[in-house]
């Protein structure tokens, strides 16, 4: 079964990076991995269970069971508290049940999937009957300068902000304030490279580190393994 990434569905492109499908074949051993922090958010129907996946912070162990699909809807940086009316620092390492936020809606989605309805489907419903609304434009402009490598400080002036107002609203709609924010960014765009067999030491110039040490640092704190490990790393949530 594998895990395998599909294109966003076209009602929430912009909002969803992609949509995922995972599982183990029946008759297979259970696989146990580590979710890599990567400054998304996910909605997840683990076969059991509605959740919603929280920021991490560091490496999040995850169980897939022979013969159980699970899938998900993965969001762009920022952009589901907004419609969850959640601030993203209230599940930040966390996965939380959906139930204990919205249990309307919950309760209703839970029920099409148990009658067997295909999840993804129910997962895009469920999505659009969100109570809240799509994030503020400024919301991606914070993505997109400190991911480019922008500091704080220069940030908050591009965006007329203070570097507190930054901070907070960082909080609520990233679930880390930017000097973190801009750690996870950097770390997940060296991590694909090391994924798709860029070398070690290109990968850590092209993603913006000061040198090869520099990025094996930052691994190891994030994802608590060697460089040299994220080949073979795992980026279903």
């Amino acid at each position: 079964m594998g895990y395998r990434e599909l294109p966003p569905p076209r009602p929430l492109r912009g909002e969803i990076e992609c949509a995922w499908t995972a599982g183990v074949a029946a008759g297979s051993p259970a696989e146990s991995l580590d979710v890599l922090p990567d400054g998304c958010m996910d909605l997840i129907w683990t076969g059991q269970q509605l959740l919603v996946a929280g920021p991490d912070t560091g490496p999040h162990p995850a169980r897939r069971e022979p013969g159980v699909l699970s899938a998900g809807l993965r969001f762009a940086p920022g952009r589901l508290p907004a419609l969850l009316r959640l601030p993203a620092a209230e599940v930040r390492d966390r996965r939380a049940p959906l139930a204990e936020l919205h249990p309307a809606l919950a309760r209703r989605a839970q029920a099409r999937l148990e009658q067997g309805e295909p999840p993804l489907p129910v997962l895009l419903g469920l999505t659009l009957a969100l109570p809240g609304e799509p994030a503020e434009r400024a919301v991606r402009a914070v993505a997109a300068e400190l991911a480019a490598g922008a500091s704080a400080a220069a940030t908050a002036v591009r965006l007329g902000w203070t570097e507190r107002s930054l901070h907070r609203r960082c909080l609520a709609a990233f679930g880390y304030g930017p000097a973190v924010l801009r750690r996870v960014l950097r770390f997940r765009r060296a991590a694909l490279l090391l994924y798709d067999g860029v070398p070690i030491a290109e990968a850590a110039a092209e993603a913006g580190y000061a040198d090869q040490p520099h990025l094996s640092r930052e691994v190891r704190a994030l994802a608590g393994v060697a460089p040299s490990k994220i080949y073979a790393g795992q980026r279903g949530a």
